[in-house]
């Protein structure tokens, strides 16, 4: 697990849609915006809503590694984040993941709890370095 930068938090912090992308055993991706992403206190767990991903889920269920790009236009860095993800529907942290969707409108459906643990951080500014791990 890596422990996300300030900066990287504060730029998440500001972001209202995230890019989730993932891939099948056979490689083939998938990109789907989100917008119930929660960043937790340990600063290396990204919380996401499931209330609509079916080629998501299908590829999460085959290939359990994932990428999140944060990019928010008021910033001049960017990064990529690489990591793996678990999937609940049962327990304390999916029902207080369902009681964050229902919050927002009991027409979220909610259905699993996805947590991405973030192992790599690139940065994906351009110039010198563009590409280059991070953390």
């Amino acid at each position: 697990m890596v422990k996300l930068s300030a900066e990287i938090c504060d730029i998440i912090k500001e972001m209202k849609v995230f890019y989730f992308g993932t891939s099948s055993k056979d490689g083939v991706p998938n990109v789907a915006p989100m917008g119930m992403v929660y960043l937790q206190e340990d600063k290396e767990t990204i919380w996401l809503i499931d209330n609509y991903m079916n080629k998501t889920m299908a590829n999460m269920l085959e290939n359990p590694v994932a990428t999140i790009p944060v990019w928010h236009p008021d910033f001049k860095t960017s990064f990529q984040l690489k990591g793996t993800v678990t999937i609940e529907n049962e327990g304390k942290d999916y029902e207080n993941a369902v009681s964050i969707a229902h919050f927002k409108s009991d027409k979220y459906p909610a259905k699993h709890l996805i947590k991405f643990v973030v192992k790599e951080v690139y940065t994906l500014t351009p110039g010198e370095g563009a590409g280059e791990r991070i953390l």
